[in-house]
């Protein structure tokens, strides 16, 4: 398991235009383990691979607090030396991290409002949906009215059965917040997602104490430290951090630390496949997980380009995604496919 090379490949779908780093991690026994880290961070790549040089993958906690200065470049770094540790010891990551903790993985599909039957016929039964940003702070009832018309829309549309999380990607001024918050209790949203600013956590916090739907945030976090000071202001009921910035190891810290405060943690992903399969994983190790969001294809051509890069694992059916049977992440990567999708670093 020791590692001998490291090598990043940035690459970004054609038509979404997501890009995302995927990591290889080679090792002395020709294992190659794979991993991903959001975005692209071309500068680091010396670095990153000098401090793995020559270490071993069974110690990706230490590396993983080593290398935590370096960005979502760790993320990927964590993900691939599991994946190294899984194929070794031939078991699956959540089981190398003693899970599962359950079976299967609610999924959750963030689309806009007339991709509700595309993400309905893909399986999902939960979806968030962003709340469209007002003309000016506070912009009042008027603007309110319009979020809850569509809202509406999307009842009638999409029948019983479906869950619906808001989302305000926390562009929205508390007053607007805090009166969305006020119409929605009836729509029992699954929750409120970046009502406003976490730099403001008094005023998410008024959110959340005033209304009974529950506040997620964290999406934009980018200390793990931050985390800690939401659970200490009790500003949110569900915490969202990011997959591609904070890896496995790290994001089952923050778990671990928000269910001391009864917190659920339903990490946010807008990433690539192998991302998605790390994401399952980590909802089979983690006892207080909630629900995963994975990213939704509206084109072929990025749909051929996840499948070729390990997408096999993001089928959903009545809400639910399977845990992967390999060993591993359980990602085979089409290596030749990486080529047709390098972006240029």
């Amino acid at each position: 398991m020791v590692v001998r090379d490291v090598s990043f490949h940035p690459v970004r779908e054609p038509v979404s235009r997501r890009a995302y780093t995927l990591v290889k991690v080679q090792t002395a026994g020709g294992v190659a383990g794979w991993g991903e880290a959001a975005g692209h961070e071309p500068q680091k790549w010396k670095t990153v691979g000098a401090l793995l040089k020559d270490a071993s993958a069974a110690s990706y906690e230490v590396i993983s607090r080593k290398l935590a200065a370096h960005g979502a470049l760790e993320s990927g770094v964590n993900m691939a030396l599991l994946d190294v540790l899984g194929q070794v010891t031939k078991a699956p990551v959540y089981q190398v991290l003693g899970g599962p903790t359950r079976f299967k993985v609610r999924a959750l599909a963030s689309v806009e409002e007339n991709g509700i039957e595309r993400a309905k016929a893909a399986g999902y039964r939960a979806v968030g949906l962003k709340a469209p940003l007002p003309p000016f702070p506070n912009s009042g009832k008027g603007y309110v009215l319009n979020v809850k018309a569509a809202f509406d829309r999307v009842k009638n549309a999409s029948g019983a059965g479906l869950d619906l999380v808001l989302e305000g990607d926390g562009k929205l001024a508390a007053g607007d917040a805090q009166q969305l918050a006020e119409v929605f209790e009836r729509f029992h949203l699954l929750w409120f997602d970046e009502p406003c600013r976490h730099g403001n956590l008094s005023a998410v916090r008024k959110v959340s104490e005033e209304n009974v739907t529950p506040v997620g945030l964290g999406r934009e976090v980018t200390a793990a430290s931050e985390f800690q000071d939401i659970l200490r202001e009790e500003a949110a009921d569900l915490l969202r951090p990011s997959l591609g910035r904070f890896g496995l190891s790290r994001i089952r810290r923050i778990a671990v630390l928000a269910e001391t405060y009864y917190v659920a943690v339903a990490p946010h992903h807008d990433g690539g496949p192998v991302a998605t399969a790390a994401a399952l994983h980590l909802a089979a190790s983690m006892p207080n997980f909630f629900i995963q969001s994975i990213p939704q294809v509206a084109d072929e051509r990025d749909r051929e380009m996840r499948s070729l890069l390990g997408g096999a694992v993001e089928k959903v059916m009545d809400g639910f995604a399977a845990l992967p049977t390999g060993a591993g992440l359980g990602v085979r990567i089409d290596e030749s496919a990486i080529a047709r999708y390098r972006e240029a670093a």
